[in-house]
């Protein structure tokens, strides 16, 4: 069996400074002799997690490259948030400052972070978020549910809600108790330039007209069989596209759908929107504390 790639980061604090770095080599040591399986009895939330045999992507044989996230001397039993990457991204876009998995985690959360096959430290190849990758996903929720896990959240962001809407829609009984979408994609319209002079990233991997392609990267076409809880946060200037219509679509077939809760940024539940114009956007800078604010939103949709 392979070496399992599951990292445990924490944030630098002068009192377990030591301890960690011990910790930190006691793993590894383990991992050089075993081979096998890792150790800890340091993890609240998933006092198993590290104990996890290598997380293997079982359509595709790749072994998923997996990082965890927790707050500083935390003692406490904490729901996890399991982070999708947007575009062709993978884990390292949650180490940045605006997108900091960490300051998420020290809202109070244990949080997952992953490269999906192909990409980053993943083995595999690139699917674009088919269901290769979706079923890569599959794998990484089961095993942190395994780990004993009670409360997870889904929280993707842009392209990403075409993994996270997929995994969902295609296996429903998989143990996830609700969905953030940041911005996301709603069709090849977005995200394969199929509509007037906006180009996506897909553009030049598949044509508009290629259906078996397509059928597996929809957001719009997964999202009408979601079954849980779903909030869209949306800004009245998207991070890429032209305007807001993508959100509305993937909100329309989420009402229209099996998702029990669906809203917008602060709006009010279950509610129908005539069109793009009238949804009830985020502030930009609210944008600028979208960790803080999708912990807030997560802690809301735990209680419903």
């Amino acid at each position: 069996m392979k070496t399992p790639k599951i990292i445990l980061h924490s944030p630098k604090v002068s009192a377990g400074k030591t301890v960690a770095k011990r910790l930190h080599m006691s793993l590894l040591l383990f991992l050089l002799i075993s081979a096998c399986r890792t150790q800890t009895t340091d993890l609240p939330k998933l006092p198993d997690l590290s104990d996890l045999p290598e997380v293997v992507n079982e359509s595709t044989g790749a072994s998923l490259f997996v990082r965890v996230y927790e707050p500083a001397g935390n003692a406490e039993a904490l729901p996890v948030l399991i982070l999708v990457p947007g575009g062709n991204g993978d884990s390292q876009e949650f180490v940045k400052k605006q997108k900091s998995a960490q300051t998420l985690a020290d809202e109070g959360f244990t949080v997952i972070t992953f490269d999906p096959d192909g990409r980053g430290l993943s083995e595999g190849v690139e699917d674009y978020d088919g269901f290769k990758h979706q079923d890569g996903l599959k794998a990484i929720i089961e095993a942190v549910e395994e780990a004993g896990a009670e409360e997870i959240g889904l929280v993707t962001f842009s392209f990403g809600i075409t993994m996270g809407s997929g995994v969902l829609a295609r296996y429903p009984e998989l143990p996830v108790d609700f969905l953030i979408d940041w911005e996301g994609p709603a069709n090849r319209d977005d995200t394969g330039g199929c509509k007037g002079d906006v180009r996506g990233h897909l553009d030049e991997v598949a044509q508009c007209d290629d259906e078996t392609f397509w059928s597996e990267r929809e957001a719009s076409t997964f999202m009408s069989e979601v079954q849980v809880p779903y909030l869209r946060i949306q800004s009245e200037e998207d991070h890429v596209q032209p305007d807001a219509e993508h959100a509305w679509i993937l909100v329309t077939a989420a009402l229209k759908g099996e998702s029990p809760w669906v809203t917008v940024n602060n709006g009010e539940p279950n509610t129908n929107y005539a069109s793009w114009e009238k949804l009830p956007f985020v502030s930009e800078k609210m944008e600028k504390l979208i960790m803080v604010w999708i912990a807030d939103k997560a802690k809301n949709l735990l209680e419903l």
